[in-house]
């Protein structure tokens, strides 16, 4: 067996994010780091919105990123720390719209390992040096500089080690220009590695040390080290130095110690300052429980400077320090907003606020005010006795702060990014009936959580939609003049007339316009500067500007049958199988060419491209005929309607559309014109148009549905683009310069063109029967449309109903009090007296999140969600601290095989270790078309329930390390068949006949049979290696696909003797007295292929994404990555995709510097699996590269690229 792995959806979590001028332009970027991605995005000033400018796999695990900018420059540079075990530094060149790789310095082994730097990052704010720490004890600095020629410059590194110290954070310190600090907080643990009493653990202190970089001498030294609070988590660069423009100070440099409870100013020999963190006044808060902040950011304006500190609930506070100079006078602290708690924060100079979202979607905020003139409580450090430190005198803490959260203030939400992280379970399933299946998950944390219906294709935003009196024919939208910025008319063409439509205000009729309005029509165009043409069964009318109208009539008994136009152009096809062509001269006249052309076939389509820039016609006219064939024909002066070459089709034409459209893979450098050729039988043919030659090649196709296609040529964003109208709608589209091809969610139109008006500058029009619709495309890079149901707490997993197109959602909350809880508690303190702010229980927890409790409190229900109206429908609340984790749809055999919920939970749970009061198996039987739940009957067992599944009329339960069957009793479930042997926990089952495949949760894949003569639950076959399995999926009946928690996805298959052996064995006699191998099951499985994915799996599943096409293994990861294996199917392909993988390893290296082979085998060789992530970058190698690869695998460029396209068409998208 052989796999080819292709990512669907990349990850879509930001685990970093930082701001810069990285284009080398005024406007700053946002440079993001999705895990094994990273991304440039360009927040647009004027609209609010972010796009991608740029998105670059780097097939190694990013672990830290910095914007570097070297003294006096005007352009950020990117660094980044990884798992390569080098130091990368990037720019990003804004012509070519690429990453060039400046210097790569290996400094240590490759993978995330603990005393390997590259963990942590901090610079220079000066930009003369930066450190890359470890986790503990390894801290090198790098000194960066110019050379003569202004290129950058790294020197050898210079350690900064301390051995026996653990470092939680590293920040450059704003020294001005003396010679550049760094600040760390280390833990020492020598001495609590000598000692056995664990006392010396209980007295560990935290340094903040400052380590200085002596440029002169060329090493680093330690400058000054001093204990700090315990809790201290977090450092943050304050900024510092002598003003460039005058004596003043800048700031009073040193940092703030983010501590729990706590901020500290700290400098080395100046005293220190320190205020409360404001906390939360809510009449159920954990008392015990403190503060800590989890993200910050510094912000520099013109002779001021704050920070915005966030706290793990989300709370940003707003922090100033007033300073005389370098000495501090006081450090000031007041709650700002409430936004998603983030992994980053970045603050634009435009005013625009990026918060990088820990979990769910991504959010843009525009500063409205800074928060100076509001009413907000403010904590300054003066204020408190000693500047709020503690002394011998006064050793108490000071008192604790607290604030009201609010609704947003001082930030307003401008944007939005859809991010899917983290996807806990997934399903791949048709419940819409539609062509290709659809992805239903479950995502995100908290109150944010959300269960999403993915669909492949582009999201169209409807404008307008209107009523018609009669279907029409055809609908062309067309300016007045060639320099109008917006379109003037819309003409409709129907069966016996014509109707226009002017667009202003309102869209209203209109009469004057010099069209004929008693026939249909076959084109419009806007020909030359300001006259307008109309094509006509009878003939072609040319509208001067002055409303004068130029006729040229049809010979009697003929008629046009098809017709092309574009700014200087025009040519028919008569019924008489001939072609007229007609050109714009200089003074504005339509003159027709002296000859005809006999095609000798019916003329079914014609398509001329637009006239390129600076020219006077296109020289190339597209002809379908009815003897299925597509010839090209010269509109040159020289050769004018000559053949000059003819593709045969495998049905007659229906549609060409000549269109340039830019394809970096074939042409960096200019846009290639494409012949697009749509069938009667519903399939695309696109071609290359040599523009030399004239000949046609690299042919693709592509089905597109039932219909006959019809081509239309559009703008979308700007940007030329083909729609093709089939049974689907589908767009084909440059995107970060390489083509796509992607359906629109939308209902099938019958034709389509551009449209652009003052309130929908860059829309479509559309007819669908007799409606008219305009709408626009907000999003081309997002090929997956979602349709969001909010839930309440954290979603665990989801059923489908067998039947209906239903799920069942379990939602479980750790920490925190459920409903029931929360109301049982201010009751009680409402008898007591206690006064209750209800204004903070009032605000929604989908902005503000949940209330905090200890450990082994959780909040859970059971959903019934309807996906295809995208509602919910039921919610049954857990009471009494339980929680569910697994669930079924059982159809029980002695209960007629009524379809039965069976739900697991367990009260008062920890995680770790796994403990619980009492677990049940709640039974609800499906009500009101499966709508509804009752709940039948509860049944006690002894562990927390993980996996349920329906097995041959009866329910099959991973309970621990119990592997239990039950059925259906009149009180509760009964107890029929158990094994105990398993080794630490069954987390996933699958099941075909008899045979039950087990997922452990850290001892991989066992093989059990069930044996009904004996009642015997019987394991016969498991793995030779220990995998932590998350999910699993069996491909066919001896075979499974399998994920793990540390991103593999691995085949395992049982050997086909072992397996007959074992169904022949009626009793399981023969597995019973067979001796144990390994220390395990007497038999084993053998690993086909294995695989590093870069992402924890959490849901595996085999389908059929194409219709008609190969069945695939889906797999979905933590960070929001969708993907899939497909399984080859020749040998050829095999080789030949292997060998490619191989030239692209060397021709194409990481980003990061990371060994490709070394990370597709991060745990174990990969095995069997060709990246084809890797391969598909094949088209953005230069052309020579692309060339000498080609060349060494005996294939021309374009068969390579054909080849990529076909694999990923056929399976998926």
């Amino acid at each position: 067996m052989h796999l080819y792995n292709l990512t669907l959806q990349s990850p879509t979590a930001i685990t970093q994010a930082a701001v810069g001028q990285f284009s080398g332009a005024r406007q700053q970027e946002i440079i993001v780091a999705r895990g094994t991605r990273i991304e440039l995005l360009k927040p647009d000033t004027s609209t609010g919105k972010v796009s991608t400018v740029l998105a670059h796999d780097v097939f190694g695990t990013i672990r830290s990123i910095a914007p570097f900018r070297l003294t006096g420059g005007s352009k950020d540079y990117i660094i980044i720390g990884s798992d390569s075990g080098r130091l990368v530094i990037l720019e990003y060149d804004p012509k070519t719209n690429i990453f060039n790789k400046l210097h790569q310095e290996t400094f240590g082994k490759s993978g995330s390992r603990r005393i390997v730097p590259g963990q942590m990052l901090a610079t220079d704010p000066k930009g003369r040096s930066v450190m890359v720490a470890a986790l503990e004890k390894a801290k090198l600095v790098y000194i960066l500089n110019r050379d003569a020629a202004a290129n950058l410059t790294i020197s050898s590194p210079l350690e900064a080690h301390k051995n026996h110290a653990i470092i939680q954070h590293i920040v450059g310190v704003d020294v001005g220009f003396d010679n550049p600090m760094y600040a760390a907080l280390e833990v020492d643990y020598d001495e609590v590695d000598q000692d056995p009493t664990g006392e010396a653990f209980n007295n560990a202190e935290k340094m903040l040390t400052f380590y200085e970089l002596d440029l002169g001498l060329n090493h680093v030294v330690r400058k000054w080290s001093e204990p700090t609070d315990a809790r201290a988590n977090l450092l943050v660069q304050v900024p510092g130095g002598q003003s460039a423009t005058s004596d003043k100070f800048d700031g009073p440099s040193g940092v703030l110690v983010c501590c729990e409870d706590y901020i500290i100013w700290k400098r080395p020999e100046a005293p220190q300052h320190r205020v409360p963190i404001p906390r939360r006044r809510h009449p159920l808060e954990e008392k015990e429980r403190g503060v800590i902040i989890v993200s910050a950011v510094m912000h520099k304006m013109k002779g001021a400077f704050f920070f915005l500190l966030q706290s793990e609930e989300g709370d940003l506070f707003k922090v100033t320090i007033e300073h005389e100079n370098e000495d501090v006078v006081s450090l000031r602290i007041k709650y700002f907003d409430t936004v998603p708690v983030a992994n980053s924060l970045c603050i634009l100079k435009s005013g625009f606020l990026f918060v990088a979202s820990e979990f769910g979607n991504q959010h843009l905020y525009q500063f409205q005010k800074l928060g100076d003139d509001d009413e907000e409580l403010e904590f300054s450090s003066a204020s408190y006795p000693n500047n709020g430190m503690p002394s011998s005198e006064d050793p108490l803490p000071i008192p604790r702060a607290y604030f009201t959260p609010r609704p947003l203030e001082n930030l307003v939400p401008t944007d939005e990014i859809d991010s899917l992280d983290p996807i806990l379970d997934a399903k791949v399933l048709n419940l819409m009936n539609t062509d290709t299946p659809q992805f239903y998950t479950a995502c995100g944390r908290g109150p944010r959580s959300t269960f999403r219906v993915l669909r492949h294709g582009l999201e169209v935003v409807e404008a307008v939609s209107s009523d018609l009196p009669a279907p029409p024919n055809a609908v062309w939208t067309t300016k007045l003049r060639e320099d109008d910025e917006h379109d003037s008319y819309i003409v409709l063409s129907f069966v016996n007339g014509t109707l226009v439509l002017s667009i202003g205000e309102t869209i209203e009729e209109v009469s004057d316009t010099g069209f004929l309005s008693s026939a249909p029509t076959l084109a419009v165009q806007q020909l030359g500067a300001d006259a307008l043409l109309q094509v006509h069964p009878h003939g072609i009318r040319h509208v001067l500007a002055d409303r004068r109208v130029n006729e040229w009539r049809v010979p009697a008994n003929r008629t046009i049958v098809a017709a092309t136009t574009n700014k200087r152009q025009v040519v028919v096809a008569l019924s008489s199988r001939e072609l007229v062509y007609f050109e714009l001269d200089m003074e504005g006249q339509l003159n027709e060419y002296q000859e005809r052309k006999d095609m000798g076939a019916g003329v079914l389509a014609l398509s001329v491209g637009e006239v390129p820039e600076g020219r006077q016609r296109t020289p190339y006219l597209a002809v379908g005929c009815d003897d299925q064939t597509v010839r090209i024909i010269s509109l040159d002066p020289d050769s004018t309607l000559d053949t000059i070459s003819i593709q045969a089709l495998t049905a007659q034409p229906s549609s060409i559309c000549v269109a340039e459209i830019v394809d970096a893979s074939i042409d960096k450098h200019h846009p290639t014109l494409f012949v697009n050729i749509g069938l009667q039988n519903g399939v695309l043919l696109r071609t290359v148009l040599d523009p030399i030659n004239g000949q046609l090649t690299d042919t693709r196709t592509r089905f597109l549905g039932s219909r006959p296609v019809k081509l239309h040529r559009v703008a979308v964003q700007g940007s030329p683009a083909v729609l093709g109208l089939s049974s689907r709608s589908w767009l084909n589209y440059s995107h970060h310069n390489l083509l796509h091809f992607t359906p629109l969610i939308f209902e099938p139109l019958d034709h389509a063109h551009s449209f652009s008006a003052e309130l929908c500058p860059d829309g479509l029009i559309g007819i669908t029967g007799s409606t008219l619709r305009i709408f626009t495309i907000p999003r081309l890079g997002q090929k997956l449309k979602q349709d969001v149901i909010p839930l309440s707490f954290t979603p665990r997993k989801f059923v489908s109903h067998p039947s209906k197109p239903l799920f069942y959602i379990i939602e479980s909350e750790h920490r925190t009090l459920s409903p029931h809880t929360q109301e049982r508690l201010l009751k009680d303190k409402a008898a007591r007296g206690e006064r209750i702010d209800t204004d903070i229980l009032e605000l929604p927890p989908d902005q503000f999140g949940l209330v905090k409790a200890p450990a082994g409190h959780w909040a859970s229900c059971v959903r019934v969600i309807d996906p295809i109206a995208v509602e919910s429908l039921a919610q049954l609340d857990l009471e009494d601290n339980e929680a569910a984790f697994s669930l079924a749809v059982v159809p029980f055999s002695t209960a007629n095989n009524e379809p039965h919920l069976v739900v697991g939970t367990a009260k008062d749970t920890l995680i770790s270790p796994r403990t619980c009061s009492a677990a049940f198996l709640r039974t609800y039987r499906v009500t009101d078309d499966g709508r509804n739940l009752e709940l039948l009957h509860k049944t006690e067992i002894d562990d927390v329930p993980l996996v349920l599944m329906a097995f041959q009329g009866r329910l099959v339960a991973g309970i621990g390390k119990a592997l239990r069957i039950y059925e259906m009793g009149k009180k509760k479930l009964l107890r029929k068949c158990e094994n105990k042997s398993f080794p630490t926990a069954i987390v996933s089952l699958e099941t075909q006949g008899s045979r039950i495949v087990v997922g452990d949760q850290a001892e991989s894949v066992l093989y059990a049979v069930y044996k009904a003569p004996d009642n015997r639950l019987l394991v016969f076959a498991d793995d030779t290696s220990p995998r932590w399995v998350t999910a699993m999926t069996m491909v066919d009946y001896d075979t499974v696909a399998v994920g793990d928690k540390f991103g593999n996805i691995f085949v395992n298959r049982l050997d086909a003797d072992v397996s007959e052996s074992v169904d022949d064995d009626p009793t399981g006699a023969g597995i019973v007295h067979a001796k144990g191998y390994l220390m395990g099951a007497p038999n084993k499985t053998r690993m086909l292929a294995h695989y590093n994915v870069g992402d924890l799996i959490t849901s595996v599943q085999k389908a059929s994404l194409v219709p008609g096409g190969r069945g695939v293994v889906v797999y979905t990861g933590l960070h929001g990555t969708i993907g899939m294996v497909v399984p080859f199917v020749s040998k050829e392909d095999v080789e030949f995709l292997s060998t490619l993988e191989m030239h692209m390893r060397t021709e194409a290296p990481s980003l990061v510097g990371r060994d490709h082979l070394l990370y597709r085998g991060y745990y174990a060789p990969v095995k069997s699996v060709v990246d084809g992530d890797l391969c598909e970058m094949y088209a953005l190698l230069p052309t020579t590269k692309q060339q000498q690869i080609a060349a060494e695998l005996d294939r021309t460029t374009a068969e390579i690229l054909k080849k990529l396209e076909v694999i990923r068409a056929s399976s998926g998208f």
